[in-house]
């Protein structure tokens, strides 16, 4: 390429010269020609001046004279013409300098064009050469990749079959304990129906005895049997609605790791509860016990929200993946994933038409998604990380780390009001009617909010309830007359609604802090969950 550019302007240099040639030679042709022609003419005058001398005639002379007057007279013009050839031969030469020292200075630029492109063939091959080291390098990465996948894979197969024989031990532990349990029934009654046996036999051999009686007292063996048994019975039911009203059913591992949510399923027994260890587990409630019912997988990140939709088919669960997504209850399958948030998705809900969802996220925004077409509808820029989400039919609340509660009409994507509390907002919930906002803050506090007023109308607090996280979740009772909390200590507390005053306090099952509570649709239950690995069942509240 180099040896082919220097060819270039040695042709161009040839070009030039050859046309300064021409030029020049154009201009000095006419007078050549004129100087050979004075010549000539001198020539003549020579010849007619020899004439003269050897007494020509007076008449050729004259015409000699004339013609010598003409030819003086051209040879003026043609010194006058050769004197502005010279002027244009000096001017022609100013101008092929000129010529020259642009040529030289376009000769200097193609030396130093031609450095620079060698410089940059230089650095190109360097470029391709690194551009193949990083195709190898990605190409050995993807394969890494690939092998990894394939690993996480087998892993994550081997980690489901684990888990289903961890769980069919569970339940054949369960069995055995319940067969274990109804054995020991049959001994106890066996054991009481041999007493009551005994009793009766000693009441019958004391009957047949003459014993001295007070007359006004008639006591017949028959009766004396009855007030046994009635003894018996009497104290049999205290024994066992004191058991009813204590009994909880707590299982260790709930998850492997952190347990950040839970929420009952509406009109069922049906429970669900998210992880750290990103997966969201069904349970169901039978006599008073949790027994698993299976595991929704696909997240990859902790979950941080579950909710129900208002039939009870499909589950939607937040996770730190920066995503959100669907589940169908009844196969356990994954039929929607709703990405588009910059951060930790920490809320979602769905609108009361079950057809959109709203999403709150670590990233400040806050998305409306449509179900039915997949996409994101709308995206609201709130200012600050959004904690927890609550929604009626127009209007969607939502809590916040600047410690606003604000409130968004769908519609017009703006703000409609704002309430600013005391602490960094952690949860939200509705109560039954829908008209008292209940909410819970890194203050301590947790206060009902008349939605119709704008007002504050009751502050719960208790001197050893403390809020854990920024995403400690509180709840109302079905009926909303009473509201419950997990506290940093384990305990949970439970607050009269009508009165103000704390009602109840259970604090003996749970080893750290408590993440999150739900309370059943029947309001028999209370399931409260911790940040260790525990879930503890309440019933009879």
């Amino acid at each position: 390429m180099a040896d082919r550019r220097g060819d270039t302007w040695k042709r161009h240099i040839s070009e030039q010269l050859r046309m300064r040639d021409r030029v020049q030679r154009q201009a000095f042709e006419e007078i050549i020609s004129q100087y050979n022609r004075l010549l000539e003419k001198s020539d003549m005058q020579a010849v007619l001046s020899d004439a003269a001398d050897g007494g020509m005639r007076g008449d050729i002379q004259q015409e000699m004279s004339q013609m010598r007057i003409k030819h003086q007279e051209e040879l003026t013009e043609l010194h006058k013409k050769r004197g502005e050839l010279a002027q244009n031969v000096i001017e022609l030469n100013n101008q092929i300098q000129l010529k020259d020292k642009e040529i030289q200075r376009n000769e200097a630029k193609i030396s130093e064009y031609q450095t620079q492109i060698a410089t940059l063939e230089g650095d190109c091959r360097k470029l391709n050469t690194f551009l193949q080291d990083l195709e190898r390098a990605n190409q050995m990465l993807k394969d890494e990749y690939d092998a990894l996948q394939i690993t996480f894979s087998a892993l994550e197969e081997k980690l489901r079959r684990t888990t289903e024989d961890n769980q069919e031990l569970v339940s054949r532990w369960m069995a055995e304990k319940a067969q274990e349990a109804n054995r020991l029934n049959a001994e106890n009654e066996k054991d009481c129906r041999r007493r009551q046996a005994k009793l009766q036999k000693e009441l019958a051999d004391a009957a047949k005895e003459p014993l001295p009686l007070d007359p006004r007292v008639q006591i017949s063996p028959q009766n004396g049997t009855n007030m046994n048994l009635f003894v018996y019975f009497m104290m049999r039911g205290r024994s066992e609605c004191w058991a009813k009203r204590c009994g909880l059913s707590c299982f260790q591992e709930a998850h492997d790791g952190e347990v950040n949510a839970v929420r009952f399923s509406p009109g069922s027994r049906l429970l669900a509860t998210g992880g750290m260890d990103r997966r969201v587990k069904l349970w169901e409630v039978v006599s008073g016990h949790c027994e698993p019912k299976g595991a929704l997988t696909g997240s990859n990140a902790g979950i941080t929200s579950i909710e129900f939709d208002s039939a009870g088919s499909y589950l939607l669960a937040a996770s730190n993946d920066f995503a959100s997504r669907i589940w169908t209850v009844d196969d356990f399958r994954l039929r929607h994933t709703l990405t588009g948030h910059s951060g930790k998705v920490l809320a979602a809900r769905f609108l009361l038409d079950n057809t959109r969802i709203v999403s709150g996220s670590y990233d400040r925004t806050l998305k409306l998604w449509d179900l039915r077409s997949k996409v994101c509808m709308k995206t609201v820029f709130a200012g600050s990380s959004c904690n927890d989400i609550v929604c009626t039919e127009q209007c969607v609340m939502s809590g916040h780390f600047d410690k606003k509660v604000r409130f968004w009409d769908i519609r017009a994507e703006s703000i409609v009001r704002e309430l600013e509390l005391q602490g960094r907002v952690t949860s939200l919930d509705l109560s039954q009617e829908r008209t008292e906002l209940l909410t819970c803050s890194r203050d301590d506090l947790l206060k009902i909010i008349d939605l119709r007023t704008n007002t504050v109308r009751h502050t719960f607090s208790a001197p050893g309830f403390k809020c854990g996280a920024d995403w400690t979740r509180v709840c109302f009772s079905p009926d909303s007359n009473y509201v419950v909390g997990g506290s940093a200590d384990g305990g949970v507390y439970v607050w009269n609604v009508l009165t103000g005053k704390l009602e109840r306090l259970l604090d003996k099952h749970h080893s750290s802090a408590i993440n999150a509570v739900s309370w059943s649709p029947s309001g028999a239950f209370v399931l409260s969950v911790e940040k260790g690995s525990k879930a503890v069942l309440w019933s009879d509240l």
